[in-house]
């Protein structure tokens, strides 16, 4: 039952990844593409690693990709801050 219930998990996660990467095809301007990809990305990982961790053998392995899963939240959220304060920076610039 955990293993289908994870693959259905990773499936969902896909989706998103998926989701994700049409809004960065399909939205206007920079900052609704990375606000797309950042929120669509998040999701879709946190339901891999949820999937990943339920058909885990080990209580280790299941934390490392929860371990795996924190670091990239913090990181992607970071970097989308970044560039995403730099992009306002540069088109106030231009104004």
């Amino acid at each position: 039952m955990m293993e289908v219930l994870g693959r259905i998990m990773c499936l969902a996660g896909a989706f998103f990844f998926l989701a994700g990467t049409v809004g960065l095809l399909r939205f206007p301007d920079s900052l609704s593409r990375l606000h797309a990809l950042t929120k669509a990305d998040n999701l879709g990982l946190g339901l891999v690693a949820v999937g990943l961790m339920l058909t885990s053998d080990s209580v280790l392995a299941a934390a490392k990709v929860g371990l795996i899963w924190i670091v990239a939240m913090i990181s992607g959220s970071t970097i989308c801050f970044l560039l995403g304060r730099s992009m306002l920076a540069g088109m106030r610039r231009r104004k």
